[in-house]
């Protein structure tokens, strides 16, 4: 199972390994989209705003959290490449562990926190409470969320890039049929969709859980191996930590970010939240080239091959411009009547597309180093290296902060909407070049080995 990322040529092995994670994401993005869209148009403008005020926050807490699993799976994929049967279960028990103490922790920190972190972000009042009551409830179902992206992670570890996508699917599907129910039928409104949204990240957890196990016996500890370990522990700890801390450097940034947008009404917090959605979606391959780099270059790390690993960049780089390419003129086209799908009929949607196009037209225009980041970023995490991609979310976050202060000082939406695309910029230059010093200390390593 999965010797593909080790043995296929590397076109084809990437390819093949990201398409099902390319629909996989789609349909998580899905989660949040069809909260706001059926809260745009069954609930009303403001609740759509206050549903979009907090997707940064989401990014913050479950992006810390899914960047913590998901180093702890880098273990896993490189003695799974390796070959080491055994030490791929002990990962998996110790990982285990490691994660339910960071949903505990996580957990109480973030609703503990939430009203004070939503009043620092200068959330206009009229949208506030619906805000502070959708993001609590996303808090209170973090297990949820960390257990379903710790499964899928540990499949994709061992080369399975499709059960995650299976499952995905029909939770996306039954987020939908749950938002309906509880949004319009039962008039629930921005708490139903919180309560979707959780409901559905918990059945993926289940499912992936109960395939593991039974299907997957190669990722399920034994007895005797629930325990920590102070090797797994050490390994596990010293990449997880950094990328978690790179998703919450960068999350900040995006705060920043929202802070600025806040600062301009509802009305361009519809705006921003719609038009970030659409492009959430189309930018999902970006995110699925960096998770197939990560579990190849693993792989590849684990069995001692280099060059291979190079190779793999190189393919990945040529799959992103031409990615960038069609997908940034597919935003262009999409963005209004994309955007007619998020508020109900009668709505001033020329009062949006200003805002809106704005902000696209700045983001398009710099889609190929947003992917490169995802490539050199997840090629490093990959092979064990935390820190530099870490130091490369605080590039994100400096070059937000530069445009944010400078639109909040200056009244100007464009800086406020250029804050993406100058943190891509700043941090892709920064990545790439990390990642090359990075390899040449990766063919050392394994030149020794």
């Amino acid at each position: 199972m999965g010797k593909e990322l080790t043995e296929e040529r590397p076109m084809a092995a990437i390819l093949r390994f990201t398409l099902p994670l390319l629909v996989g994401n789609i349909f998580q993005q899905l989660y949040n989209m069809a909260d706001t869209i059926i809260v745009g148009r069954f609930v009303g403008q403001n609740a759509l705003a206050a549903v979009g005020s907090t997707g940064t926050i989401m990014f913050l807490v479950l992006g810390f959290s899914q960047g913590l699993t998901t180093g702890f799976t880098v273990l896993t994929s490189q003695r799974y490449g390796a070959g080491d049967a055994k030490g791929t279960k002990r990962s998996v028990a110790n990982g285990l562990l490691l994660s339910i103490l960071v949903i505990l922790v996580i957990t109480a920190a973030s609703v503990a926190s939430m009203r004070g972190v939503l009043t620092l972000m200068q959330t206009p009042e009229v949208i506030f409470d619906d805000a502070l009551t959708y993001i609590t409830i996303i808090c209170w179902g973090t297990v949820c969320s960390v257990f379903y992206n710790l499964f899928s992670a540990l499949m994709r570890a061992v080369g399975n890039s499709k059960m995650p996508l299976v499952f995905l699917v029909f939770s996306a599907c039954l987020n939908v049929v749950l938002d309906l129910v509880l949004v319009i039928v039962f008039d629930m409104g921005v708490a139903g969709a919180a309560i979707a949204t959780d409901i559905s990240q918990g059945i993926s957890a289940f499912l992936s859980a109960w395939y593991i196990l039974v299907r997957m016996r190669l990722l399920v500890p034994e007895r005797g191996m629930w325990y920590f370990g102070a090797r797994e522990t050490s390994h596990q700890m010293r990449v997880g930590i950094p990328m978690a801390l790179q998703f919450a450097i960068t999350a900040s940034g995006t705060m920043i970010m929202q802070a600025a947008i806040n600062g301009f009404g509802a009305v361009a917090v519809a705006s921003y939240t719609a038009a970030g959605k659409v492009q959430n979606v189309l930018t999902q391959g970006f995110a699925s080239l960096g998770q197939t780099m990560a579990s190849y270059c693993g792989q590849n790390y684990g069995k001692g091959s280099a060059d291979r690993i190079r190779q793999g960049i190189k393919s990945a780089v040529k799959a992103n411009l031409v990615y960038s390419v069609v997908v940034g003129a597919l935003a262009l086209l999409t963005l209004r009547p994309a955007m007619s799908l998020f508020f109900a009929a009668g709505t001033d949607l020329d009062a949006m597309l200003p805002y809106a196009t704005i902000y696209m037209r700045l983001c398009v225009a710099f889609y190929i180093p947003l992917g490169l980041i995802f490539i050199f970023r997840n090629t490093m995490q990959g092979c064990g290296f935390g820190l530099l991609p870490m130091l490369g979310g605080i590039v994100e976050l400096i070059c937000r902060l530069i445009m944010a202060f400078a639109a909040m000082r200056t009244a100007n939406f464009t800086l406020a909407a250029f804050c993406d695309p100058f943190a891509w910029l700043g941090a892709g230059i920064f990545t790439a070049v990390a990642c090359a010093h990075v390899m040449k200390q990766v063919e050392k390593i394994l030149a020794g080995a």
